[in-house]
């Protein structure tokens, strides 16, 4: 069945400009897709033109009837002194009014127990309980816990969130109304590590539609089956997740590219022919016709376009050679924020040419801890020194300029005290070029500015490279830019990111906060990760140890020890038979996606109570 069928659209916001030239596509039920393509061609325009946000010029649009859609993007604007709460149980709002319906029935059948009264009240009990009224409080918990909205948070006016907040908060309302279609527009910009993987984890259970737009390549891997690349207006299509885009697409960029030249190659070979024969051929009918023919024969050629591919930024730092012991020395610092300890008596130690991640949750203090290190915010106590030879470079997370009605240009002229044509050959480098060196700063986007404070940092000399969020509002041809600038640089980096691709990339040391404190973990990422399950599982063990410790225990015969271990055995030989079965039947519904959906549920289910057995087959064998 088809959700959404999309056929010759076109949408333009200035005359003989079309941003979709004729975009056609269809997307099934059930189907995960990526809308990929370069910032400003048109993927936000095209989710918000789907719900009705924005009409367009051209075309035809449909989706199926009775599917609900939604757009994460979208933030109503609600009624002042509404709270976050309130917010929350909009997306339950059906149900209350079933619920407020129910209780004016029941007041109703204390004087008058009609047929027709009792049914509707049947009727709209049954409609409560399939909907998942009874559960919609523990539900809503759910999902506010899961995107870390807080107790706090939801008690708070909902106008007084930030717009990461709200983001936030408008996705686990989108979430909670059990949308059939979801678009996704940046879902993970304003979301940490933890509540990213959550939304994830949701996205496998969901059994709607997604339509997503992300610069999280670790997250399209995750969530998307198939991509739609918006190019020229039209849909280009790729069957597979991010990864399979990215080579395919290389792919066809090299195939394309062959084409294009060996036609090239034909052209100007047929092109010299002709004029060798129309020179040849003065007085000559006969090779006049033939040079003739084939220009005739060039023009009616069909032609393969040149193939475009995003023009690669050559940036590399300056760097400055680092002598001493350390490049930096934290000695007992803590700092509190709102009566609140992010931190306290820290103690590491940073050598040259280490490369260390700040990772944690949103409010532990990754921007306060990197603050502290270039000198913008004061310790409670401790100190941080840097050593003698260091010269540090630092891009915020929030990119401001001093004077943002000067161009880019002027910008560049009055902070780099360069001439007019260092300043433009630098701004052409970074992806800055003709008239756009002309633009005030105040006009450019957040990305655009990171990437102009960039072009001025990397004309320094530095051997500290400070990073907060980098990747942060860059699309992915602009995050490779920076990756391949840090890829080159060999001195020592320190960076905060919520980008698992960038962590993973450099990170060969990890500053992880949580709780107050902080693990100093030297890995990548992935080690890490590996690192914080193995503790978990150890921490399992320990506290099932000591529940067992607290369990009276019961002294057996043994004879009922070896009775309740062959029970146990048959038990396990039974689950492990069920799960070989539930493998089958997986194979088998290979195409069904619902059918695999219930299946890889049932399995999971299955494997943890195979896990329980073992673990109580291992306590039973190991009293023996």
């Amino acid at each position: 069945m088809i959700d959404i069928s999309v056929k010759d659209l076109v949408k333009s916001f200035e005359v003989g400009n079309n941003l979709l030239d004729g975009l056609s596509f269809e997307i099934n039920s059930g189907e995960r897709v990526g809308i990929l393509g370069r910032n400003g061609c048109g993927k936000t325009t095209l989710l918000r033109i789907l719900v009705g946000e924005i009409g367009y010029d051209e075309g035809q649009i449909m989706t199926a009837p009775g599917k609900r859609i939604g757009l994460m993007s979208q933030i109503p604007v609600y009624p002042a002194g509404c709270t976050t709460e309130d917010v929350l149980k909009e997306a339950h709002r059906p149900l209350y009014d079933i619920q407020r319906r129910m209780a004016e029935l029941t007041e109703r059948m204390a004087h008058d127990s009609s047929d027709s009264v009792m049914r509707e009240y049947d009727r709209l009990s049954a409609e409560f309980e399939a909907r998942g009224g009874y559960t919609m409080d523990t539900e809503r918990s759910k999902v506010a816990n899961g995107l870390e909205i807080s107790e706090k948070m939801r008690a708070q006016p909902f106008d007084e969130l930030s717009g990461g907040e709200k983001t936030r908060v408008n996705l686990a309302r989108l979430i909670l109304e059990d949308t059939d279609i979801l678009l996704l527009d940046e879902p993970t910009n304003h979301l940490d590590l933890r509540a990213t993987e959550w939304l994830e984890e949701y996205l496998d259970s969901f059994h709607g539609t997604v339509l997503a737009v992300s610069h999280d390549r670790y997250f399209l891997d995750r969530v998307i089956k198939r991509a739609i690349e918006i190019q020229d207006g039209k849909a280009e299509f790729y069957s597979g997740n991010y990864s399979f885009y990215a080579a395919e697409r290389l792919r066809r960029y090299e195939e394309q590219l062959k084409k294009y030249e060996k036609e090239q190659k034909e052209i100007k070979r047929l092109d010299e022919a002709a004029r060798r024969l129309y020179q040849w051929g003065t007085g000559n009918q006969a090779l006049m016709k033939k040079s003739q023919a084939i220009r005739s024969r060039i023009e009616r050629m069909e032609k393969t376009g040149k193939p475009r591919q995003d023009k690669k930024l050559h940036l590399k730092f300056a760097e400055r050679g680092f002598e001493g012991d350390d490049v930096l020395v934290i000695d007992g610092l803590t700092k509190s924020y709102d009566g609140r300890t992010l931190f306290s008596n820290l103690e590491l130690t940073v050598a040259g040419g280490e490369r260390i991640g700040i990772i944690g949750d949103n409010g532990t203090g990754k921007s306060t801890l990197v603050k502290l290190i270039v000198g913008e915010e004061t310790p409670d106590a401790g100190r941080i020194r840097r050593g003698p030879s260091v010269r540090a470079a630092y891009l915020p997370q929030v990119v401001s300029f001093d004077y943002p009605n000067r161009s880019l240009l002027d910008t560049m002229l009055y902070s780099e005290k360069c001439t007019p044509q260092q300043a433009r050959d630098r701004l052409g480098a970074f992806g800055f070029s003709g008239e756009d060196v002309f633009k005030p700063v105040s006009a450019l986007s957040g990305g655009e500015r990171s990437r102009l404070r960039l072009c001025m940092l990397m004309r320094g000399e530095i051997n500290l490279l400070i990073l907060d969020e980098p990747t942060n509002h860059l699309d992915i041809a602009s995050r490779e830019w920076i990756e391949d600038a840090v890829e080159e640089y060999e001195e020592a980096l320190i960076f905060v990111s919520h980008d698992r691709y960038f962590i993973q990339e450099f990170a060969t040391r990890i500053w992880a906060l949580e709780d107050g404190r902080l693990i100093d973990f030297r890995g990548d990422l992935a080690a890490y990760n590996e690192y914080k399950s193995r503790q978990l599982s150890l921490m399992q063990t320990a506290r099932a140890v000591e529940r067992k410790k607290e369990k009276p225990q019961r002294r057996q015969s043994p004879g009922s020890r070896e009775k309740q271990i062959a029970k146990l055995e048959r038990e396990i030989a039974k689950a492990e038979e069920a799960i070989a079965e539930l493998d089958r039947q997986l194979e088998e519904f290979a195409t069904d996606y619902e059918k695999l959906m219930e299946l890889g549920e049932l399995r999971s289910g299955a494997e943890s109570k195979l896990e329980a057995l073992y673990t109580e087959w291992e306590e039973l064998s190991e009293d023996e």
